[in-house]
Formats: structure tokens, C-alpha cells, sequence
């Protein structure tokens, strides 16, 4: 059965267990997949309320696009936690591969690079559509529902604990490739990714704290 397809109970006590799949890289998936999902609940908490329908059609029609835009990148998410515990159990599965002979050992390790490469490739993923989102919620706080403005505090953070936990994944799969320039490369795209989801992770408490603090 895949991760999504389980309850939520069971979901949950799947993660408590002694199996390390699904673990942090789905998490991460689920936590992103959520934030999105809020974002898009005070979207709709929106787009029916008096003070959004005064609003000019440019900036009511920007709004929804906003919003929609979410749409894809959630569906995207919700995928990459299945694919996440996938590429790990790739990586397991190589493993146990026999390593006999020179051409068993030369197979087993091509495969296991290759479910190290998917298990860093995912968590990158994650990441990125994370941050795309998070791109998304100013606009979204700027006309949005005020009624829900904390759950757009908690969207922000749930983004950002998807990043910083994905890119923690990425990080903790790199001195198992052997590619050394493409290591380097994925360690530069995470701390970037890590850097801009910092800032704009800031950048939006700092303005829900302060609608909050006005109340």
C-alpha cells in the first residue's frame, strides 16, 4: 500500500516503528504537502468575502491564479512522499545484492549510485517546489483572508521545516556518490535552496507577527 493511501493513524504509526522508511525524506514531503494545503485553504476562505470582491479584477483574478498555481505543486508533493521511502528502499534493495565477483561488485555498486543519486534528487525536488510556494505566500497574506492569517504562519512554517528537512536528506546521502563534481554540485544547489527559504521564511513570520501583534 502506498503512504498515501494509508489513514492517517496508520500513517503515523508507521513512521513510529522500527523500520527507517518512511522516515525524515517523506516527512519532509508530508509537512511541504500540508503547508501548500493551507495556503490554498485561505484561498478559498477568501475569494467569497465583501472586502476580496471590492477589490480590482486584475488583483481578485492575480489572486486566484496565485492560488491555483499551488495546485500542481501539491500534487507534486504528495507524490514525492511515496517517492522519497522508494528511493531509500532502492538503496537498501542494492545492498543485499550479491558481491561475489568482480562483475556482481561492479553491478551492485552502479545500483546502489543510482538509488543514492534518486534518494538525493527527491528530497531536491521537495525543496524546490517548497520554496516555489513559499514564493507565493506574501501575495496570498498581502490580500488574503485576515481571519487566517495564522494559518498562513503555519503554512510558512511547515514550507520551510519540508525544505530544511529534505535538504538535510540530500546532505546526509552526498559522501555516499561517488561522483565528487556532481556531490559539490547538489551541496551548492541545497545551500542556496537552504539560504533563500531562510530569508523568505523571515520575511513572512516577521509580517504575520505583526498583523497578529496588532489585534
Amino acid at each position: 500500500m502506498k503512504l498515501i493511501d494509508m489513514k492517517l493513524n496508520d500513517f503515523i504509526n508507521e513512521i513510529d516503528s522500527k523500520s527507517p522508511a518512511p522516515g525524515g525524506g517523506s516527512v519532509s514531503a508530508l509537512s511541504a504537502a500540508l503547508g501548500v494545503s493551507l495556503a490554498r485553504m485561505v484561498g478559498h476562505l477568501t475569494v467569497d468575502k465583501k472586502k476580496f470582491l471590492a477589490l480590482p479584477s486584475e488583483i481578485q483574478l492575480e489572486f486566484k491564479d496565485t492560488c491555483d498555481s499551488l495546485i500542481m505543486i501539491k500534487d507534486q508533493l504528495i507524490s514525492l512522499i511515496d517517492l522519497d521511502t522508494d528511493s531509500f528502499n532502492m538503496i537498501m534493495g542494492a545492498f543485499k545484492m550479491p558481491k561475489e565477483t568482480e562483475s556482481e561488485q561492479k553491478i551492485r555498486n552502479e545500483k546502489i549510485q543510482d538509488g543514492t543519486l534518486e534518494a538525493i534528487r527527491v528530497p531536491i525536488k521537495v525543496a524546490s517546489l517548497s520554496l516555489s510556494a513559499m514564493h507565493q505566500i506574501p501575495y496570498i497574506l498581502k490580500y488574503g483572508n485576515k481571519q487566517t492569517i495564522s494559518d498562513l504562519g503555519v503554512s510558512t512554517l511547515m514550507l520551510s521545516s519540508g525544505i530544511d528537512g529534505a535538504c538535510m536528506n540530500v546532505l546526509i546521502n552526498l559522501p555516499g556518490l561517488d561522483d565528487k563534481i556532481t556531490a559539490a554540485q547538489f551541496k551548492k544547489q541545497v545551500d542556496d535552496l537552504i539560504d533563500k527559504a531562510h530569508q523568505i521564511r523571515d520575511e513572512i513570520l516577521n509580517l504575520v507577527y505583526k498583523e497578529l501583534n496588532r489585534n
